[in-house]
């Protein structure tokens, strides 16, 4: 049966805390696997996790992103990959590019829709009468192996494009079935992503079934005002933030019990481990904090009817960036305030490690979003 109805609150709450214990049982084994099984993709979308940047005309929940991400932050708590997934039941804000017809025909069996994409490389797309036709292979399709409807990235070029100008960077989606999934994800973190190629030969995208990536939405619900990539961007962050309260909590247990060697102090009377402990909550607050004052403050000028600013873009991409890299920095602390004991590959901290190693190497993430912002606050550049 197929739930159209509008998940309160409580209800998800309830779903999203029995999702983050179930996952952190089986952690181990989406870690093996190297993709998140589909019992637990149906878990995420019983959940809401799917439906949440569905829009509401298609009975989805269209969630501020201040309501979406903090359940991000609550799977990746459990585990990195399991957060890295559910990141993307904000994906579907993408998907409201495209003509609202074919958006009717994504939902047509309900709001819950997993959507996965790899975009680039950008492949060459052939026009044809009504669409064009698409040869080429993609890297980095997070989550394919549990999606209903993937995207792959193409170039075209407009009829009123130069010859100089850029080709036009267009998303094409297409049933999951009807793409190759290349089984070639073997990394050191977020392993259980299953981010493998994907892959087509002269398949045929209809114009219908395309949109420019990043464009303005044909949904008028104040979810699709708000500037996608930067969406994205702090889906991606909020994995971090989960990532590095995880590591916060696990050190704050070994406090009164771990030793590093046989007679010697606990870790919770050493001073170097209390000002660790001490650095690490208030730079993982303050992270946090400026990560979701800049996503509420953008949020209510789009509820008054305002148009999202320059400024305000840049600030949602900073506060993304920063949220990735502090948290980072706070689990590296965390990580070698544990001393030996955490050098096992089996230790929790290791896998923390990894995984939040590979947020800040994300495109929307890493060190070049800094330079580019900076350029915006400097005057020089447009920015992001």
């Amino acid at each position: 049966m197929i739930r159209t109805d509008r998940i309160e609150a409580n209800s998800r709450q309830g779903c999203v805390d029995r999702l983050v214990a179930t996952i952190a049982e089986r952690r181990e084994e989406i870690d093996q696997l190297g993709h998140v099984p589909r019992d637990l993709v149906d878990l995420m979308k019983q959940a809401g996790i799917f439906r949440a940047s569905t829009p509401a005309r298609f009975g989805g929940d269209a969630l501020s992103p201040a309501e979406f991400l903090p359940l991000v932050e609550a799977i990746a708590t459990a585990d990195g990959s399991a957060g890295w997934v559910a990141a993307f039941g904000s994906a579907n804000s993408y998907l409201a590019a495209l003509p609202v017809e074919t958006q009717a025909a994504i939902y047509a069996e309900g709001p819950d829709q997993v959507f996965a994409g790899g975009l680039y490389p950008l492949q060459p797309a052939t026009a044809v009468h009504g669409g064009w036709h698409v040869s080429g292979r993609w890297r980095f399709a997070s989550g394919c192996k549990g999606a209903d409807w993937i995207g792959v990235g193409i170039a075209t070029r407009p009829d009123w494009a130069g010859e100089n100008d850029p080709p036009e960077v267009r998303m094409a989606i297409a049933p999951a079935a009807e793409i190759e999934i290349i089984d070639n994800w073997q990394v050191v973190g977020m392993q259980g992503t299953g981010s493998h190629d994907t892959r087509v030969a002269n398949k045929f995208y209809s114009q219908e079934w395309t949109c420019v990536r990043g464009a303005r939405s044909t949904i008028d619900e104040p979810l699709y005002h708000y500037p996608p990539l930067a969406y994205q961007a702090q889906a991606h962050a909020a994995c971090n933030i989960g990532l590095a309260r995880a590591a916060l909590d696990i050190v704050r247990e070994m406090s009164a019990g771990a030793k590093i060697m046989p007679g010697a102090a606990r870790l919770g009377d050493r001073a170097y481990f209390r000002t660790t402990l001490a650095m690490g909550e208030a730079k993982w607050r303050s992270a946090r904090a400026f990560f979701y004052e800049t996503i509420e403050e953008t949020w209510r000028a789009i509820e008054a009817g305002e148009a999202v600013t320059a400024e305000k873009h840049n600030l949602l991409r900073l506060g993304a960036s920063w949220a990735a890299l502090a948290c980072f920095e706070v689990i590296q602390s965390a990580w070698r305030s544990a001393g030996m004991t955490a050098i096992h590959k089996t230790h929790r901290l290791q896998q923390i490690m990894r995984d939040a190693m590979v947020v800040t190497q994300h495109a929307s993430l890493n060190d070049g979003t800094f330079e580019d912002i900076g350029g915006f606050f400097a005057g020089v550049s447009k920015g992001i």
